[in-house]
């Protein structure tokens, strides 16, 4: 498989879950309140209660990542701080973070992020895939130079709508964004002119992303237009 990310200033591949304020081990129904707002001391709050989970999974991710990829200690950092911690390695970085829920502050997300990818084949290694799996739901590319959504919409309903493997697109009004269907692809991919964002049904691991990925950036090279064609390399 050649290198899918040839053409992309930056690839990440993020996926979350989340839960109550009221459960991370550092609440104490006692003395505590729940959130009725996100801002910098309910945010720092957070990151209070979030400390020994955070601690927890990213020096278990430390340890998986320096057993399964035999880095030494100048090959891999691990950094803490309010509500994130940062794996860094000569390969990738990744990242774990908390924040509270903007619609329900009484809730929190937890995001994990995988980035700087030192090449596309990295995940292939069967050792990494196994590092993260089940962690992503999405693959999102900084496009190089952006793009019009509008000339997007367009290339797609230029094409062929007769075809069995014909692209769809859906937009609002205003084409601030767009988002395509691919025949046989379960992902959805949103478009927004700065950023192309695979959404996959269900988490899997960076191996898994990839297909989805080669997927979509086969149909668009199959639609011959020089639009969709370029957005993926």
């Amino acid at each position: 498989m050649d290198n899918p990310f040839s053409k992309i200033s930056q690839v990440r591949l993020t996926g979350g879950t989340g839960g109550w304020v009221k459960n991370l081990r550092g609440y104490d129904k006692s003395r505590h309140s729940l959130p009725d707002a996100v801002n910098a001391a309910t945010s720092g709050f957070l990151a209070r209660l979030c400390a020994a989970e955070l601690a927890e999974e990213a020096e278990a991710m430390f340890q998986r990542a320096r057993t399964a990829l035999g880095y030494k200690r100048a090959g891999i950092s691990l950094e803490l701080g309010a509500g994130l911690a940062t794996l860094t390695t000569r390969d990738f970085c990744w990242e774990l973070a908390y924040a509270l829920d903007p619609a329900d502050p009484a809730r929190y997300s937890l995001t994990r992020g995988l980035h700087s990818l030192r090449s596309g084949n990295l995940a292939q290694m069967p050792e990494f895939d196994g590092l993260f799996a089940g962690q992503f739901d999405a693959v999102v590319f900084d496009l190089a130079r952006g793009l019009r959504v509008e000339a997007v919409i367009d290339a797609v309903e230029a094409l062929d709508a007769e075809r069995p493997d014909a692209l769809r697109v859906t937009y609002p009004s205003d084409c601030s964004r767009c988002e395509l269907t691919v025949p046989g692809v379960a992902a959805r991919v949103e478009c927004d002119g700065a950023t192309l964002a695979l959404r996959l049904p269900r988490a899997g691991s960076p191996a898994s992303c990839l297909a989805e990925f080669a997927a979509v950036r086969d149909a668009f090279r199959l639609s011959r237009d020089a639009v969709l064609a370029g957005l993926l390399g």
